[in-house]
């Protein structure tokens, strides 16, 4: 019996890799430095804030002590705003993968007359930055009487990310064969059934990363939240956590330590739906 033979790798291949990790490396510790010392902070009594140290010389969970339950003046509504913002980013996230999975699956896959040329003047309105829609916005939700309402930001924040949402789905939508499409129509399927039963599954992971995206975009977002809400029982966390700059004696140790709790949902939906997020967009649904 033969034994395949072993194949040793290349000394082209070790080097491509050294250098991918020299360059890999130092961009890891750069990006996780800023959540090391945000973690520091959080693990810090006051006097140590900001001491220098590499560790704490007397490391202490009282400052989540301290935001769970909200024994700050800053955090007095911390729960309601850690909800509010729960609430507007899974709003705009569904509202936008629903909107844009539509759009996508009429212009790829219907080929609706004029529904491109509507993807691209709606593309358009990225040449012009968000943060200068920012007053005509609060000025049309003041027409519309939503200011100071939650649909204000969730309307705003759907209209900012539907128009990348609907390009990517349509992009990745174009590459699903077509053969599927017919044969689902010559099986007696409807254009419902063939959204609900073709197009969907295999769309699962551009879905899943179009929905983070546009997720994330509200969970972060301050600018739109900090002028079309107000009320403290009605703003988002991120416009909360701005309310400690405006302090003489800014408590740091309390803005890390929210700041660091408010970062683990994010971190948490990635790793539910990673998978999901680097799967193939028709993988299984041609057979070789």
């Amino acid at each position: 019996m033969k034994l395949p033979a072993i194949k040793f790798p290349s000394w082209r291949d070790a080097g491509t890799e050294a250098r991918l990790l020299l360059i890999g490396i130092p961009v890891f510790i750069w990006t996780m430095l800023p959540i090391y010392h945000m973690f520091l902070f959080a693990i810090s009594p006051k006097e140590d804030a900001f001491s220098g140290k590499f560790w704490p010389d007397h490391p202490t969970l009282h400052n989540f002590e301290i935001v769970f339950r909200q024994q700050h003046y800053f955090l007095r509504d911390f729960w309601i705003q850690f909800w509010n913002s729960i609430v507007i980013a899974v709003a705009v996230g569904a509202l936008t993968l629903f909107i844009a999975t539509a759009a996508a699956f009429a212009i790829s896959r219907l080929r609706v007359p004029g529904g491109r040329a509507v993807m691209n003047l709606a593309l358009f309105t990225y040449f012009i930055p968000a943060a200068f829609l920012a007053v005509p916005m609060y000025r049309t939700m003041g027409n519309y009487g939503l200011l100071n309402n939650q649909w204000s930001l969730i309307l705003a924040m759907v209209t900012i990310s539907s128009p990348y949402a609907i390009w990517v789905l349509k992009q990745a939508s174009d590459k699903l064969p077509l053969e599927l499409d017919e044969a689902a129509i010559m099986d007696g399927a409807t254009t419902l059934q063939l959204f609900r039963l073709v197009y969907l599954p295999l769309m699962m992971p551009s879905l899943v990363a179009i929905g983070t995206y546009a997720l994330l975009l509200a969970w972060n977002e301050y600018l739109y939240a900090f002028l079309l809400l107000s009320r403290d029982t009605d703003i988002t966390l991120p416009v909360a956590l701005g309310n400690f700059l405006a302090a003489d004696d800014s408590p740091w140790e309390l803005l890390m330590t929210t700041g660091f709790i408010y970062a683990l949902p994010p971190a948490a939906i990635y790793y539910v739906f990673r998978r999901y997020m680097v799967g193939g967009l028709t993988a299984g649904a041609v057979k070789s």
